[in-house]
């Protein structure tokens, strides 16, 4: 039986689609607990639960942010690819609500090119937080290699920051576009608005 581990950095409050979201979440057979983190800098937020999941001997990490609503089987599907490191769908709160996955990295420019949304799963080269699955393997190498987990580098965010280093440990890191999340802001974008909007903008070229 794996051990798990759900993560969830936050302010002060969360948000009650999250709230809800969370307690409907299906945990199937596994051990599971759940830890939020309060703080100011998300980095180091993540960084503790980073350290408490190895801490704890947790085989995987599930990771939410308290703005995000999702279905309750998100979690069991993004363990049934059993990969190192998984993330479902999710867009950006505010226009231009872009994918929050990202293909290649350009180090030398401090750029990350944008993900359209594919119709399966496939690798990519960075994803957000919002919802991702990483095997404990991968804190592990990765804190091995370079000595820290969501150290922002390269003016990147402490995500991208992550997942450069577990490219660099070879890990491949995967968006599962059928596991999809709403962002709450203003609105909750979801993959239907986001869809709606994008082609709303293509009749406006």
């Amino acid at each position: 039986m794996s051990k798990i581990l759900i993560c969830v950095p936050s302010m002060d409050m969360v948000a009650a689609g999250f709230a809800q979201s969370l307690a409907m979440l299906q945990k199937g057979g596994n051990e599971t607990a759940i830890m939020f983190q309060v703080g100011s800098l998300i980095y180091e937020a993540r960084n503790k639960l980073a350290k408490q999941a190895i801490t704890m001997g947790a085989e995987w990490t599930m990771w939410f942010d308290s703005d995000m609503i999702f279905q309750p089987d998100t979690m069991t599907r993004l363990l049934a690819h059993n990969a190192p490191m998984v993330s479902g769908a999710y867009f950006r709160r505010s226009p231009p609500y872009h994918l929050v996955a990202f293909d290649e990295c350009d180090t030398a420019n401090r750029k990350w090119t944008d993900l359209k949304l594919p119709e399966e799963t496939v690798k990519c080269g960075g994803v957000g937080f919002g919802c991702v699955l990483v095997k404990t393997d991968v804190l592990f190498d990765v804190a091995a290699k370079f000595g820290t987990w969501f150290e922002p580098m390269n003016g990147f965010g402490e995500d991208l920051s992550f997942c450069w280093r577990a490219r660099e440990c070879g890990y491949d890191i995967l968006l599962d576009p059928t596991v999809t999340c709403g962002h709450i802001g203003h609105i909750t974008v979801t993959e239907s608005f986001y869809k709606a909007y994008s082609e709303g903008n293509k009749h406006e070229d």
